[in-house]
């Protein structure tokens, strides 16, 4: 039996740093496979290690998936379809000289910001549904400064909220919401055009041939018409009771309003139709069918108001997929951008929301994270306690009006008014689900710059608060 050669041996140590310097080699020659490799391994180890059975991780994949299904019965339908619709509306039929004049990077600032704050805070809805409406102004020109104050000013500068926290919550607590919101809509949207202002001096560089391209649409009369219709119809079709959940609270013109919603939208899309089939010519009998179809439902299923909501949407869809006489192309143009935003936001919506469910819950209920840490963590008034509640705020899903209840709650169970006042300016405007569709339309970026200017500044109003009423 021959012995090992030494000299065999020694040249084998020799070469064996090389072996990395090879599998490196073939990693970079391979970069695609190589991902693929990577992925396939983490979902393999994420599979192999799920804690399936646990009593937490159990209950915490049941909360994300009651959450999705709360979230397409009560949203979906109601807040971003018309959402989509009236994204879709704005890429067509809103003037690019309007939108570039008011909200383009090259307008005045005071104007834009004005603009964007106003109209973002007439909307009154959740992070997610104004998400396609900032898709819009954005696409069709709006600086960013200005689309980053709508973003903001829609979900967090919500009357109806700012009233039922006062009236809940405390005046303090519901003034210092009202000044906050308002304030961080101007500073949060200046601070992103001061630091992306080389890219916005590019991007109005790019566009100002649109100002003199002497683009002629239909008149601003009818086109005011027919975005205030659309957008009342949003805001109407989801209009919460003053009192939350209990239909009976006291009297009052927003509980009136409450009452008397449906009514209200159907009159609404009444009108709607017949601005489409009166002065823009589109075909009346598909129109006239989805009103007809809508009553019947209405009639049939009263306590299911959202059938003949959706059947109204499906009289117009069919109007503008036959397109009108005047123009044949821009119903077809409508119902192509209302399903590119549509694609774009809604999958990344309902990740989001699975998401959010499965870390934290709803409210009253445990995803992966107990609420009992929760609550221990906003107790004081100092800075981890408001950067927690700002960055709790940030990733929970808050549907309009919950955050009242919600921050009623964890101040019941001790927490400070300076955590109390960062999650309400942070939690409305901000949510996992609304950070993955920022993302996409902005990059990321401008999402992180975003999130953490809300999140910094919540915290830094609440310790203010904190250390004045503390």
């Amino acid at each position: 039996m021959s012995g090992s050669n030494p000299t065999t041996a020694a040249s084998a140590v020799t070469r064996s740093p090389a072996a990395p310097r090879r599998l490196l080699a073939a990693i970079r020659a391979h970069p695609d496979e190589t991902k693929w490799l990577a992925a396939m391994l983490a979902v393999f180890l994420l599979a192999w290690f799920l804690p399936v059975g646990t009593p937490r991780f159990d209950q915490a994949v049941l909360e994300g998936l009651s959450l999705l299904r709360w979230y397409a019965r009560e949203h979906v339908l109601l807040c971003l379809v018309p959402a989509f619709f009236i994204a879709g509306a704005i890429a067509v039929f809103l003037s690019k000289d309007a939108v570039l004049r008011w909200l383009g990077p090259s307008a005045p600032k005071v104007a834009a910001f004005g603009v964007a704050s106003v109209s973002g805070s007439v909307l009154a809805v959740c992070s997610c549904t104004v998400l396609p409406l900032f898709g819009g102004i954005y696409r069709r020109g709006a600086g960013l400064g200005p689309a980053v104050a709508f973003l903001y000013s829609g979900p967090a500068i919500n009357v109806l909220a700012i009233v039922l926290t006062a009236r809940i919550l405390g005046p303090e607590l519901g003034l210092a919401r009202a000044l906050g919101a308002i304030a961080f809509a101007l500073v949060i949207g200046l601070a992103m055009q001061l630091l992306y202002r080389r890219e916005e001096q590019a991007r109005a560089a790019h566009q100002r041939g649109f100002l003199l391209s002497g683009e002629r649409g239909r008149p601003l009369g009818e086109s005011l018409v027919f975005f205030a219709l659309l957008i009342a119809i949003l805001v109407f079709a989801n209009w919460a009771p003053a009192g939350g959940t209990d239909t009976s609270a006291e009297a009052g013109p927003w509980q009136a309003i409450y009452r008397w919603k449906w009514i209200i939208t159907a009159l609404l899309g009444l009108a709607l139709a017949l601005l489409l089939a009166w002065r823009w010519r589109w075909p009346w009998l598909p129109l006239a069918a989805g009103a007809l179809l809508a009553w019947l439902l209405a009639w049939w299923r009263p306590q299911q108001p959202e059938l003949a909501f959706t059947a109204g949407v499906l009289g117009v869809t069919l109007a503008a997929a036959l397109g009108s006489r005047q123009a044949p192309e821009e119903g077809r143009e409508w119902l192509a951008e209302t399903w590119g935003f549509a694609k774009l936001i809604l999958p990344l919506l309902l990740v989001g929301v699975v998401l959010a469910g499965f870390l934290l819950g709803r409210p009253g209920q445990e995803g992966m994270i107990p609420s009992a840490w929760v609550a221990a963590a906003v107790g004081g008034n100092g800075w981890r306690e408001n950067l927690f509640a700002a960055l709790v705020g940030a990733l929970m899903y808050f549907a309009t009006l919950t955050e009242v209840p919600i921050v009623q709650g964890l101040l019941g169970a001790g927490m400070g008014q300076g955590p109390a006042l960062a999650l309400l300016l942070a939690g409305p405007s901000l949510s996992l689900p609304n950070l993955l569709v920022i993302r996409g339309i902005l990059g990321t970026e401008k999402t992180l710059v975003y999130a953490l200017l809300v999140v910094i500044m919540a915290a830094l109003s609440g310790l203010l608060f904190g250390s004045l009423v503390g």
